[in-house]
């Protein structure tokens, strides 16, 4: 038996002893019992953007879409830890200066090279808002608060906004993976709260964001542009037709910005040489400085990022050699080669201070529970 009734504005269906509540339900009800009882499916009231009542509409101190588009030299920067696994603020505010001096314009926080997806929520939320109070007037805050779920990835970029940050960079759904009808869904959910960037890596979402969804979320005056890593033949695809595109792949950025038309480029290797990657990206084409660079960009990336930058910076004295497991250090003839590569390129040239040493194997920190 279906009963149906309605009280304080909500209606109840009763079948045998249980009871839902259906919230916001329009007439018509029915209220009828029996075999002769006939349903009629009822609407529902929608209230557009119900759920998100931290959603401010305050534009005075908000960074425009067309300042982040503007940006050439955006670092993903690296979050230290202590040796209990918590964030060592300390460290990370030095590292953070380091950019500002050198000339980045942005940071990534809480992105892969940041071990975003390494930390809770809180964490990051807190590292984007402590990041916002201490730098937010000298450089660009940009907030990795994308999800493989859309739920998360609004309620994070809500709470991102509401910290200060300047703008949203956001994954496609990883694993599980969606249509592209899905991709443009998500994006959409996310894209009406600030400015932007879609990050396209394939190599670790296993699956490609088409042209087709960039184009159609073109249209949002909130997409700022796409970090894209596929390659420079994808890139001219976007600029060609005016969307910008910032280069995720430091070993093709030269090339990128000067022949293919990005606006520069979000980079790992900027946290150990900002200045040598800002000459890259500001000053013209450098075939000699980006030859120059190469074989420090390429043992970075013998590993999965951000192994080698974690292991590179504990060497040069700048962070703990703290790892958030599952990352470990390069292994110890990958750690002589980077005290070369140093040594190579001009210690002057390098973020910190202390001089570059090889660590030992017992001289790392591995932390499984944080």
């Amino acid at each position: 038996m279906l009963v149906v009734a309605k009280q304080n504005n909500i209606v109840l269906l009763a079948t045998a002893r249980l009871f839902f509540p259906v919230y916001k339900l329009m007439p018509p009800y029915v209220a009828v019992s029996g075999r002769n009882a006939t349903w009629r499916l009822p609407k529902a009231a929608i209230i557009p953007n119900f759920h998100l009542p931290m959603r401010s509409f305050e534009v005075k101190n908000r960074t425009s879409t067309e300042d982040i588009k503007s940006l050439r030299l955006i670092t993903a920067i690296k979050t230290p830890y202590l040796p209990d696994g918590r964030f060592d603020l300390e460290a990370y505010d030095a590292l953070v200066n380091m950019q500002i001096e050198n000339g980045a314009e942005g940071v990534i926080v809480g992105g892969t090279t940041g071990e975003g997806q390494l930390m809770s929520w809180d964490e990051h939320i807190m590292l984007i808002g402590h990041t916002v109070n201490c730098f937010g007037g000298s450089i660009k805050v940009i907030g990795n608060t994308g999800s493989n779920s859309t739920r998360e990835a609004v309620h994070a970029t809500e709470q991102g906004f509401a910290v200060g940050m300047h703008a949203a960079l956001h994954i496609n759904p990883y694993y599980g993976k969606t249509s592209m009808e899905g991709l443009v869904s998500h994006f959409g959910s996310v894209l009406p709260m600030g400015p932007t960037i879609i990050y396209n890596v394939p190599s670790r979402t296993g699956q490609d964001i088409q042209p087709r969804v960039i184009h159609t979320l073109a249209q949002s005056a909130n997409l700022a542009g796409v970090k894209e890593c596929v390659g420079n033949d994808r890139v001219a695809q976007y600029t060609d037709k005016g969307i910008v595109v910032w280069s995720g792949n430091d070993d093709q950025c030269h090339d990128s910005r000067w022949d293919y038309g990005a606006t520069g480029v979000i980079s790992v290797t900027s946290n150990l040489v900002p200045g040598l990657m800002r000459e890259l990206i500001f000053r013209g084409k450098n075939p000699s400085l980006n030859s120059k660079l190469m074989p420090l960009i390429d043992w970075l990336f013998h590993e999965p990022n951000p192994i080698g930058l974690n292991t590179a910076l504990a060497q040069l004295g700048v962070v703990r050699p703290v790892f958030r497991l599952p990352y470990v250090p390069l292994p110890l003839v990958k750690r002589v080669e980077f005290v070369n590569l140093v040594k190579q390129l001009g210690r002057e040239n390098f973020v910190g201070e202390k001089d570059v040493e090889v660590l030992g194997d017992d001289d790392f920190i591995f932390v499984a529970r944080y």
